[in-house]
């Protein structure tokens, strides 16, 4: 058996992006937070994301439990899994995963950094401290009986460059996610909204809309003033830029899209 390694710092998407890795480099099977995915479905094991506590979700993400590293191998024998990804914090983890599991050395090392950009890494960081929110590569059916009564989303469908659907995510918080720091969509509009107002070309912001998702957006609808006897274009792609410098400089990761909508021009007043 091919055995590969995928690790990088909590928080960064190793997850999130693992479906499409795998894919890409032709490894069938994932072990992730102490479930066995195959061909992006869960066929064996629990996973770390039901434990109480950070102690006890280690400890079930290493395979230290007799029983459960004994499923996972039985599991991994009955469907005859040629290559697989192990994903972890650090190299000494998914080391040690690999021993638990008996599969040999591992042959390949990769590292968040290799599959994922910095921007995209940012942004992950982000949402993992203030919306305590983890991916689990696996769909939403086989997620929400184990999450009964706490946060459980469906994520998104998972394709290949052929269009060929290869997996699922879902989005949840475990109950050992205790801090994280609850920023209001409000906050990020009036940021957004104070940077406009301090360029010179803008009269009113009337609208902005926020999205902090798969990809984070500003739509912001704009009256301007008159008369416009400057290059508009530069202009706006100033303000374009300071948005996005605020909005880095106070959240630590930047806007994918921002999207300027001029609604009308009013006479400035002399």
């Amino acid at each position: 058996m091919k055995v590969c390694s995928l690790s990088g710092p909590s928080g960064t998407g190793k997850s999130t992006s693992a479906l499409v890795f795998a894919h890409r480099v032709g490894i069938e099977a994932i072990i992730d937070d102490g479930l066995l995915i195959v061909n992006g479905v869960k066929v064996a094991g629990v996973s770390a994301k039901f434990e109480k506590n950070t102690i006890t979700a280690v400890r079930r993400a290493i395979f230290s439990d007799d029983a459960h590293c004994e499923e996972v191998k039985k599991a991994l024998d009955t469907y005859k899994v040629q290559a697989i990804l192990l994903i972890g914090t650090s190299d000494k983890m998914t080391k040690s995963i690999a021993k638990r599991l008996e599969l040999g050395p591992i042959s390949t090392y990769y590292y968040v950094e290799n599959v994922r950009s910095q921007k995209e890494i940012q942004k992950a960081r982000f949402i993992r401290e203030t919306q305590g929110k983890h991916v689990m590569p696996i769909p939403y059916r086989q997620v929400e009986q184990n999450f009964f009564k706490r946060f459980v989303q469906k994520g998104k469908e998972i394709f290949s460059p052929k269009r060929e659907k290869i997996g699922e995510t879902t989005i949840v918080r475990p109950d050992f996610q205790q801090e994280y720091i609850e920023i209001e969509k409000q906050v990020y509009v009036q940021l957004i909204t104070y940077s406009c107002l301090q360029q010179e070309i803008v009269h009113k912001v009337e609208q902005v809309q926020f999205i902090l998702g798969e990809q984070a957006k500003a739509n912001i609808a704009l009256q301007l003033k008159m008369p416009i006897d400057y290059p508009l274009r530069d202009r706006l792609h100033q303000l374009q830029e300071a948005v996005q410098t605020a909005f880095y400089q106070h959240f630590g990761y930047e806007l994918d899209a921002i999207h300027l909508h001029i609604k009308s021009a009013v006479l400035k007043k002399k």
